[in-house]
């Protein structure tokens, strides 16, 4: 009797009652049975799914979160383990003497440069190494803690209290920062044939210390120099492939973009979108010196002038000043002096009068328009040439 009653209750339970569109108090579509209410309709719970893998992107104060240049970290090696103090016991083996192993060494930290690492966001502040085990009875040995390795992007340049200690300018290039502690020495390292049953164990050091700080200098072979507004970042995007944001207000840059510009022959060239750089940015004004570092590594720049301001002169003259007193030499650098937004009426007449002003090659342009950007390519080849020819070919990009 009970049985059938379980099987008449498992057939209603697997065969639910649908109802009609026009008996059903829940619309059509729906189901309704003993145990719960289900929506046959997939589009209720599609638009749901589609909204969620919907990604926004990110505005260009959102990516200054991304981009680290700068970075303080501090490292503490691993300690070594602690040497065991034991004697071996064994049956029918009295004078088994001392067999207490030596403890492991401490795990090391190093740095090591990886072209795949674009930011030093990714850098924690504080690195511990892995500390080494102690030492056991039966002359076993602790084991030696693994050596922590931190990725770095290629450029980085590693500080301690101001002076300069590497420059991790090479993919796979590494630098050993912290050793790693030796280990702790077991009783039977100090047996000898004055001492036959030592009782003396060490323990492991402490491994060492330090407090680095780490810059990172972007790697190109061109650097785009200019005051804020004056159409670094639309001259990129009309030179290469890269995409910063471009808009009408100042510092609309916030970190470094760099773009490659492409050739026939397949070489390739890395420009740098610089930030803006104002006035007594030496001094650390504005966005300050934070980002004229990334100077430091262009063999070449280029200097972008607002051709919509009276006096495009006069910014020449302050942008040399700001890098020379940066670091002295850098604005000798081999340059190219861009005049853009040539699109505008008065811009001619100011071109000519730039040109008798200075003595470098002056090339108006305009990046909204593409006007003369070729010759801003060529002239780019040209700088790059007569690097290579001084300094050796560097690393392909």
């Amino acid at each position: 009797m009970l049985a059938s009653l379980l099987r008449l209750r498992r057939a209603r339970l697997l065969s639910p009652e649908v109802s009609s569109a026009g008996s059903s108090p829940f619309g059509p579509g729906r189901v309704t049975g003993p145990v719960r209410d289900v929506a046959t309709r997939a589009p209720l719970c599609a638009n749901g799914r589609a909204n969620a893998h919907k990604r926004r992107e990110l505005s260009e104060k959102k990516l200054t979160r991304h981009f680290v240049d700068h970075r303080r970290v501090k490292l503490q090696a691993g300690s070594g383990g602690k040497g065991a103090s034991s004697f071996h016991s064994e049956p029918r083996k009295e004078w088994g003497g001392p067999d207490g192993g030596n403890g492991g060494d401490g795990g090391s930290i190093l740095f090591k440069a990886n072209k795949c690492v674009k930011s030093l966001a990714q850098l924690v502040p504080v690195y511990r190494g892995e500390n080494g085990q102690s030492g056991a009875n039966k002359n076993c040995y602790g084991k030696n803690g693994a050596a922590t390795c931190i990725s770095v992007p290629v450029g980085t340049v590693v500080k301690e209290h101001g002076e300069t200690v590497v420059d991790l300018s090479q993919h796979g290039q590494e630098y050993l920062a912290v050793f790693g502690g030796a280990g702790g020495k077991g009783n039977r390292f100090f047996l000898s044939n004055e001492n036959r049953a030592p009782m003396t164990a060490t323990p492991g050091a402490a491994g060492q210390e330090r407090v680095l700080q780490l810059e990172l200098r972007t790697m190109a072979h061109a650097g785009l120099v200019g005051f804020p507004n004056a159409g670094k970042s639309s001259l990129l995007r009309a030179i290469s492939n890269a995409r910063p944001a471009v808009a009408a207000y100042p510092f609309t840059t916030l970190n470094p973009h760099v773009g490659i510009v492409n050739y026939r022959d397949h070489e390739q060239i890395a420009v740098a979108d610089i930030p803006g750089i104002i006035r007594g940015a030496h001094l650390n004004r504005g966005l300050g010196i934070s980002f004229l570092r990334h100077i430091e590594r262009c063999p070449f720049l280029l200097y972008v002038l607002d051709l919509s301001t009276p006096e495009p002169r006069t910014q020449l003259e302050h942008l040399r000043y700001e890098l020379e007193q940066y670091e002295p030499g850098l604005s000798q650098r081999p340059q190219a002096i861009v005049a853009n937004k040539m699109d505008l009426p008065e811009a001619r007449e100011k071109v000519e009068s730039l040109k008798g002003l200075v003595s470098e090659r002056v090339i108006p342009v305009s990046a909204l328009t593409g006007q003369n950007v070729e010759e801003l390519i060529l002239h780019l080849r040209e700088l790059y040439d007569s690097y290579l020819c001084g300094e050796g070919k560097p690393s392909r990009w």
